[in-house]
């Protein structure tokens, strides 16, 4: 019934699943210590066996080793040195710093315990033996997999991908222009004041922007306006990346990048030596994603209509 039950949820139960599998480990972990006439517990092992090894060792030392937490260290200690397995003493280059050795009834638990590795490694190659799959490289594979890149980014990643499939970037047209103004009045206003440039091209997309040879994307969500983002044509050749706004309803789908991304790709269609922008470093989320898409930040500025700049930057195109 139990597997039934698993293989509904799928890998969605992954973590009870783990958890199930380390508590049936565990469980049987305590009865075997209690076989061989050890009294111990089996959480302890980790900082045991580096302790087993001789050298003293620091709470935060043997954090670091075994990959726990400082409190959770720090807590097994305590039980062990309560238990008489533990001794505690100051370092004598840093009396700040407490160093942890076994004691000689700790070092008498060590000797009894050596026939009972012997058998517990020799049940689990047993059992490797008898399956399929390696449990114990498998573990070693997800944890490397992991470090590399947590269960929680993954799993943003897959969200992202599942919603950009509802997600289109279109070109401007007649009925997104409402849209076009409101999106950028909603973040501009939220932040500082419309100024005249703003208005300029809010107003008379067509007149500012794409009659003078630029371009204006739109970010659909659901086929739903959700985003813009403009390239507005530079005396130079190069192309001004500006009006991009995401609604707050929908930031954080990496609509951002999209918009951002088929500017650029346009810009280098429409053979554009660079992409200049501005923005205002209060605008973080939006300098992070400047950055993101390659802009470098220009130490001398040029002159800009907008009272708000405070942050010019540019992509250059390699040739």
């Amino acid at each position: 019934m139990l597997m039934q039950f698993y293989n509904r949820t799928g890998k969605m139960a992954i973590g009870s699943r783990l958890r199930r599998l380390s508590d049936l480990i565990t469980e049987d972990a305590g009865r075997i210590y209690s076989t061989y006439g050890v009294d111990f517990q089996p959480r302890w092992f980790p900082v045991f066996y580096v302790l087993l090894e001789g050298e003293t060792r620091s709470v935060t030392a043997i954090a670091g080793e075994i990959g726990h937490s400082h409190v959770s260290v720090s807590q097994i200690v305590k039980e062990m040195v309560k238990k008489g397995y533990v001794t505690e003493k100051r370092d004598r280059k840093d009396g700040r710093k407490t160093l942890l050795s076994l004691s000689p009834a700790g070092e008498a638990i060590a000797e009894r315990i050596q026939d009972q590795f012997q058998d517990v490694n020799q049940a689990i190659e047993r059992a490797s033996a008898s399956t399929q799959y390696d449990l114990w490289k498998a573990i070693e594979a997800w944890e490397t997999l992991l470090a590399e890149r947590s269960l929680f980014e993954r799993v943003q990643d897959e969200r992202r991908l599942r919603e950009g499939e509802r997600i289109r970037i279109v070109d401007f047209a007649s009925a997104y222009r409402q849209d076009f103004r409101a999106l950028n009045e909603e973040w501009i206003s939220t932040f500082f004041e419309m100024e005249e440039a703003d208005y300029k091209a809010l107003d008379h997309p067509e007149e500012y922007i794409l009659d003078k040879g630029g371009y204006i994307f739109i970010a659909l969500y659901d086929d739903k306006a959700v985003g813009t983002c403009a390239l507005i044509k530079m005396d130079d050749g190069s192309y001004e990346l500006a009006k991009m706004a995401v609604s707050p309803t929908v930031q954080g789908k990496g609509i951002g990048v999209l918009l951002g991304n088929a500017a650029i790709a346009q810009a280098r269609k429409m053979g554009a030596k660079r992409v200049y922008l501005e923005s205002n470093t209060k605008l973080k989320p939006a300098v992070q994603l400047y950055y993101k898409l390659g802009f470098q930040r220009l130490q001398t500025g040029r002159p800009t209509p907008y009272a708000r700049c405070n942050i010019q930057m540019e992509l250059v195109f390699e040739s």
